[in-house]
């Protein structure tokens, strides 16, 4: 199965949960984005390393990256390869004694040992063009919309596609299409204001929807 190279794009305080954060993953050689929602510990395991901040004692990842250093286990590289019902599994690539390893593993904690490792974060295409979203050429200038402007996860969360049951509620033709022209058009909004987080929770509400026609 086909490997998209990613990198980290940011992370940036969640709206859900307090604690949680959207960590964004971009292609290195495309326009999508697959946002992550990890706990704030992951958050701060991976900001640390990026801004190289060291503390006084070893955190859980550092203390991983000290043990397979010790025991001579290289990690080659990091794979998110599957998504399960809105959750992202991973795999750590290891190579130990010439023989490969692969160890499952939460995207949050992958990520924050390839950060140590210094090791390329892929993501199967399969994933990405599930959970993937893309941005336009212009979106990275986009200015930020105003507060009358921006979009609220409530209003996602309270908005018609969304169902309660596993058995989708029936819905017009007529009405299906009005709710997939105005989340298309609070998506796009998102994308605007760099609200991944947001934007990722209307992409499974358009997809929703679109299975639902």
């Amino acid at each position: 199965m086909e490997k998209i190279h990613l990198e980290i794009i940011g992370l940036s305080s969640s709206h859900s949960p307090i604690g949680h954060f959207a960590l964004v993953l971009g292609e290195t050689e495309g326009n999508r984005r697959l946002p992550i929602i990890i706990g704030g510990a992951e958050a701060q395991a991976i900001g640390f390393e990026l801004e190289n901040i060291k503390t006084n004692r070893p955190m859980t990842h550092d203390l991983i990256f000290n043990l397979s250093r010790h025991f001579d286990i290289d990690l080659l590289e990091i794979v998110i390869n599957d998504l399960h019902e809105g959750i992202f599994f991973a795999k750590l690539i290891l190579e130990h004694n010439g023989e490969i390893h692969e160890i499952d593993s939460r995207p949050s904690d992958a990520v924050a040992i390839a950060v140590r490792f210094k090791v390329p974060i892929y993501a199967f295409e399969s994933v990405l063009d599930e959970a993937g979203i893309i941005i336009d050429q212009d979106d990275d200038d986009a200015e930020y919309a105003d507060d009358e402007g921006e979009f609220s996860l409530a209003e996602v969360e309270k908005s018609d596609p969304v169902e309660t049951e596993d058995e989708p509620t029936s819905t017009s033709t007529s009405k299906s299409t009005n709710d997939l022209s105005k989340l298309n058009k609070m998506l796009e909004d998102a994308l605007n204001q760099e609200n991944y987080e947001l934007a990722a929770k209307l992409r499974d509400q358009i997809s929703k929807l679109k299975g639902e026609g």
